[in-house]
Protein backbone atom coordinates (compact mmCIF):
# COMPACT_ATOMS: atom_id res chain seq x y z
CA UNK A 1 0.00 0.00 0.00
CA UNK A 2 1.80 3.30 -1.00
CA UNK A 3 0.98 6.20 1.44
CA UNK A 4 -0.84 9.30 0.98
CA UNK A 5 2.81 11.32 0.24
CA UNK A 6 3.88 8.89 -1.89
CA UNK A 7 0.04 9.11 -4.19
CA UNK A 8 0.79 12.99 -4.37
CA UNK A 9 4.11 12.11 -5.51
CA UNK A 10 3.02 9.81 -8.60
CA UNK A 11 0.15 12.90 -9.50
CA UNK A 12 2.89 15.16 -9.82
CA UNK A 13 4.98 12.82 -11.92
CA UNK A 14 2.16 11.94 -14.19
CA UNK A 15 1.58 15.34 -14.83
CA UNK A 16 5.20 16.12 -15.78
CA UNK A 17 5.30 12.98 -17.76
CA UNK A 18 2.11 13.72 -19.73
CA UNK A 19 3.19 17.40 -20.58
CA UNK A 20 6.48 15.42 -21.14
CA UNK A 21 4.31 13.26 -23.62
CA UNK A 22 2.67 15.81 -25.61
CA UNK A 23 5.57 17.73 -26.49
CA UNK A 24 8.00 14.99 -27.84
CA UNK A 25 5.60 12.33 -28.57
CA UNK A 26 6.88 9.80 -26.25
CA UNK A 27 5.41 6.99 -25.51
CA UNK A 28 4.96 6.39 -21.50
CA UNK A 29 4.24 3.58 -18.82
CA UNK A 30 4.19 3.89 -15.08
CA UNK A 31 3.88 0.57 -12.94
CA UNK A 32 4.64 -1.13 -9.41
CA UNK A 33 6.58 -3.88 -8.12
CA UNK A 34 7.66 -4.63 -4.64
CA UNK A 35 6.59 -1.05 -3.49
CA UNK A 36 9.02 1.03 -5.90
CA UNK A 37 7.92 3.16 -8.32
CA UNK A 38 9.39 2.55 -11.70
CA UNK A 39 8.58 5.20 -14.95
CA UNK A 40 9.69 3.66 -18.63
CA UNK A 41 9.75 5.91 -21.31
CA UNK A 42 9.83 4.59 -25.29
CA UNK A 43 10.13 7.44 -26.95
CA UNK A 44 8.76 7.84 -30.33
CA UNK A 45 10.91 11.02 -31.35
CA UNK A 46 10.93 11.22 -35.14
CA UNK A 47 7.37 10.79 -35.21
CA UNK A 48 6.80 13.61 -32.89
CA UNK A 49 8.62 16.23 -34.28
CA UNK A 50 7.18 15.41 -38.25
CA UNK A 51 4.19 16.30 -36.99
CA UNK A 52 5.26 19.65 -35.43
CA UNK A 53 7.00 20.68 -38.95
CA UNK A 54 5.01 23.31 -41.12
CA UNK A 55 4.04 21.60 -44.48
CA UNK A 56 6.38 22.13 -47.48
CA UNK A 57 4.62 25.92 -49.21
CA UNK A 58 3.33 24.41 -52.54
CA UNK A 59 5.13 25.39 -55.81
CA UNK A 60 3.52 28.85 -57.44
CA UNK A 61 0.99 28.10 -60.17
CA UNK A 62 2.01 27.65 -63.75
CA UNK A 63 -0.25 27.49 -66.72
CA UNK A 64 1.07 27.82 -70.49
CA UNK A 65 -1.85 28.74 -73.18
CA UNK A 66 -1.32 26.38 -76.66
CA UNK A 67 -3.27 28.70 -79.44
CA UNK A 68 -3.63 26.71 -82.51
CA UNK A 69 -4.41 29.31 -85.26
CA UNK A 70 -7.28 29.29 -87.32
CA UNK A 71 -9.80 26.72 -87.63
CA UNK A 72 -13.12 26.14 -89.20
CA UNK A 73 -13.70 28.04 -92.03
CA UNK A 74 -10.42 29.69 -91.37
CA UNK A 75 -8.39 27.14 -92.93
CA UNK A 76 -4.78 29.38 -92.61
CA UNK A 77 -2.26 29.03 -95.50
CA UNK A 78 -2.05 25.64 -97.78
CA UNK A 79 1.01 23.86 -97.16
CA UNK A 80 2.72 21.53 -99.16
CA UNK A 81 1.23 18.04 -99.65
CA UNK A 82 -2.10 19.66 -99.70
CA UNK A 83 -2.11 20.29 -95.70
CA UNK A 84 -3.57 23.00 -94.30
CA UNK A 85 -2.21 25.34 -92.08
CA UNK A 86 -5.02 24.88 -89.91
CA UNK A 87 -5.01 20.93 -89.10
CA UNK A 88 -0.96 21.06 -88.82
CA UNK A 89 -0.94 24.01 -85.63
CA UNK A 90 -4.10 21.37 -84.03
CA UNK A 91 -1.78 18.93 -84.24
CA UNK A 92 1.04 20.61 -83.04
CA UNK A 93 -1.12 21.93 -79.85
CA UNK A 94 -2.35 18.68 -79.13
CA UNK A 95 1.01 17.27 -78.87
CA UNK A 96 2.81 20.27 -77.33
CA UNK A 97 0.09 19.19 -74.57
CA UNK A 98 0.54 15.63 -74.13
CA UNK A 99 4.42 16.62 -74.00
CA UNK A 100 4.11 19.86 -71.53
CA UNK A 101 1.75 17.36 -69.02
CA UNK A 102 4.02 14.82 -68.95
CA UNK A 103 6.27 17.63 -67.41
CA UNK A 104 3.73 18.42 -64.65
CA UNK A 105 2.53 21.45 -66.21
CA UNK A 106 -0.69 22.92 -66.71
CA UNK A 107 -2.30 23.82 -70.14
CA UNK A 108 -5.13 25.55 -71.45
CA UNK A 109 -5.96 25.63 -75.17
CA UNK A 110 -7.82 27.89 -77.30
CA UNK A 111 -9.33 25.09 -79.54
CA UNK A 112 -9.04 21.43 -79.65
CA UNK A 113 -10.97 20.94 -82.78
CA UNK A 114 -11.65 21.89 -86.21
CA UNK A 115 -13.78 24.98 -85.11
CA UNK A 116 -13.40 28.61 -85.83
CA UNK A 117 -12.38 30.78 -82.98
CA UNK A 118 -12.41 34.38 -82.91
CA UNK A 119 -9.06 36.52 -81.64
CA UNK A 120 -10.55 38.29 -78.91
CA UNK A 121 -11.73 34.80 -77.73
CA UNK A 122 -8.30 33.50 -77.85
CA UNK A 123 -7.17 36.24 -75.58
CA UNK A 124 -9.96 35.91 -73.31
CA UNK A 125 -9.01 32.59 -72.93
CA UNK A 126 -5.16 33.35 -72.08
CA UNK A 127 -5.97 36.15 -69.95
CA UNK A 128 -8.93 33.91 -67.76
CA UNK A 129 -5.97 31.87 -67.31
CA UNK A 130 -3.65 34.01 -65.92
CA UNK A 131 -1.32 31.95 -67.88
CA UNK A 132 2.84 32.44 -67.72
CA UNK A 133 3.42 31.90 -71.21
CA UNK A 134 0.96 31.79 -74.14
CA UNK A 135 2.31 30.18 -77.31
CA UNK A 136 0.17 30.98 -80.69
CA UNK A 137 1.14 28.32 -83.42
CA UNK A 138 0.92 29.30 -87.06
CA UNK A 139 3.08 27.08 -89.81
CA UNK A 140 4.57 28.55 -93.66
CA UNK A 141 6.10 27.21 -96.26
CA UNK A 142 7.74 30.51 -96.62
CA UNK A 143 11.42 30.68 -95.60
CA UNK A 144 13.35 27.78 -93.52
CA UNK A 145 13.70 27.00 -89.65
CA UNK A 146 11.38 28.30 -86.79
CA UNK A 147 10.61 32.06 -86.60
CA UNK A 148 9.65 33.70 -83.23
CA UNK A 149 7.12 37.01 -82.63
CA UNK A 150 7.02 39.00 -80.08
CA UNK A 151 3.97 42.03 -80.63
CA UNK A 152 5.19 44.78 -82.05
CA UNK A 153 3.81 47.37 -79.67
CA UNK A 154 6.37 49.57 -77.34
CA UNK A 155 6.87 48.51 -73.86
CA UNK A 156 4.75 49.88 -70.81
CA UNK A 157 4.53 49.60 -67.74
CA UNK A 158 1.68 46.86 -66.36
CA UNK A 159 -1.60 48.94 -65.06
CA UNK A 160 -4.64 47.29 -63.75
CA UNK A 161 -6.84 48.64 -65.68
CA UNK A 162 -5.17 47.80 -70.04
CA UNK A 163 -6.86 49.17 -73.09
CA UNK A 164 -7.75 45.79 -74.81
CA UNK A 165 -6.56 45.80 -78.17
CA UNK A 166 -2.79 47.38 -76.36
CA UNK A 167 -2.88 44.89 -73.29
CA UNK A 168 0.24 43.04 -74.46
CA UNK A 169 2.12 46.36 -73.93
CA UNK A 170 2.68 45.65 -70.53
CA UNK A 171 4.24 42.13 -70.86
CA UNK A 172 6.49 43.04 -74.33
CA UNK A 173 9.45 42.61 -72.32
CA UNK A 174 8.78 39.34 -70.55
CA UNK A 175 7.93 38.08 -73.60
CA UNK A 176 10.76 39.17 -75.54
CA UNK A 177 12.52 37.37 -72.78
CA UNK A 178 10.39 34.42 -73.30
CA UNK A 179 11.50 34.76 -77.12
CA UNK A 180 15.22 34.14 -76.34
CA UNK A 181 14.74 31.39 -73.68
CA UNK A 182 12.51 29.74 -76.79
CA UNK A 183 15.30 30.69 -79.41
CA UNK A 184 18.40 29.25 -77.36
CA UNK A 185 15.92 25.84 -77.11
CA UNK A 186 15.56 25.59 -80.50
CA UNK A 187 19.03 26.00 -81.37
CA UNK A 188 20.53 23.50 -78.81
CA UNK A 189 18.37 21.01 -81.19
CA UNK A 190 19.66 22.08 -84.17
CA UNK A 191 17.21 24.23 -85.44
CA UNK A 192 17.33 27.65 -87.60
CA UNK A 193 15.69 30.39 -85.91
CA UNK A 194 14.37 34.25 -86.89
CA UNK A 195 13.70 36.58 -84.16
CA UNK A 196 11.38 39.05 -85.09
CA UNK A 197 8.10 41.23 -83.85
CA UNK A 198 4.80 41.36 -85.42
CA UNK A 199 1.03 42.47 -84.56
CA UNK A 200 -1.32 40.17 -83.78
CA UNK A 201 -4.67 40.87 -82.94
CA UNK A 202 -4.71 38.17 -80.40
CA UNK A 203 -1.30 38.81 -79.35
CA UNK A 204 -2.08 41.98 -78.70
CA UNK A 205 -4.59 41.40 -76.46
CA UNK A 206 -3.36 39.50 -73.99
CA UNK A 207 -1.25 39.80 -71.20
CA UNK A 208 0.75 37.24 -70.39
CA UNK A 209 4.20 37.05 -72.21
CA UNK A 210 3.31 35.59 -75.28
CA UNK A 211 5.36 34.32 -78.55
CA UNK A 212 4.03 33.58 -82.03
CA UNK A 213 5.63 30.51 -83.23
CA UNK A 214 5.84 29.97 -87.10
CA UNK A 215 7.17 26.90 -88.51
CA UNK A 216 8.69 26.28 -91.75
CA UNK A 217 10.08 23.34 -93.47
CA UNK A 218 13.77 23.00 -91.64
CA UNK A 219 16.63 24.54 -93.16
CA UNK A 220 19.94 22.12 -93.84
CA UNK A 221 23.67 22.86 -93.27
CA UNK A 222 23.76 23.74 -96.98
CA UNK A 223 20.72 26.24 -96.60
CA UNK A 224 17.96 24.52 -98.88
CA UNK A 225 15.38 22.23 -97.54
CA UNK A 226 16.48 18.96 -95.11
CA UNK A 227 12.65 18.07 -94.37
CA UNK A 228 9.30 19.30 -94.74
CA UNK A 229 6.64 20.48 -92.53
CA UNK A 230 5.27 16.93 -93.24
CA UNK A 231 7.86 15.11 -92.10
CA UNK A 232 7.28 13.61 -89.02
CA UNK A 233 10.60 13.37 -87.20
CA UNK A 234 10.44 17.14 -87.87
CA UNK A 235 7.35 17.70 -86.26
CA UNK A 236 8.45 15.88 -83.11
CA UNK A 237 11.78 17.32 -82.71
CA UNK A 238 9.98 21.18 -83.15
CA UNK A 239 7.61 20.03 -80.41
CA UNK A 240 10.38 18.40 -77.86
CA UNK A 241 11.95 21.54 -78.03
CA UNK A 242 9.37 23.85 -77.53
CA UNK A 243 8.32 22.22 -74.97
CA UNK A 244 12.23 21.96 -73.29
CA UNK A 245 11.74 25.93 -73.76
CA UNK A 246 8.75 25.70 -71.28
CA UNK A 247 10.33 23.58 -68.59
CA UNK A 248 13.03 26.05 -68.51
CA UNK A 249 11.05 29.54 -68.98
CA UNK A 250 8.98 27.85 -65.67
CA UNK A 251 12.25 27.34 -64.03
CA UNK A 252 13.84 30.76 -64.61
CA UNK A 253 9.79 31.78 -63.25
CA UNK A 254 10.47 30.31 -60.03
CA UNK A 255 13.47 32.24 -58.86
CA UNK A 256 13.36 34.82 -56.95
Amino acid sequence: MLSEKSMEQISAMKLAIGLSNALTGASISIYFRAGLLAVCFSTIVVVGLAAQQAPAAPQPRFVVVLDAAHGGTDAGGHLANNQLEKSFTLALSVRLRSLLTARGIQVVTTRDADVAVEPNRRAAIANHAQAQACLSLHATESGLGVHLFASSLAPATQARFTAWKTAQAGWVTRSLALAGVMNSALEQAGMSVTLGRTSLAAMDSMTCPAVAVEIAPEMGPDKKVAAGLDDPDYQARVATALAAAIVEWRTEARQP
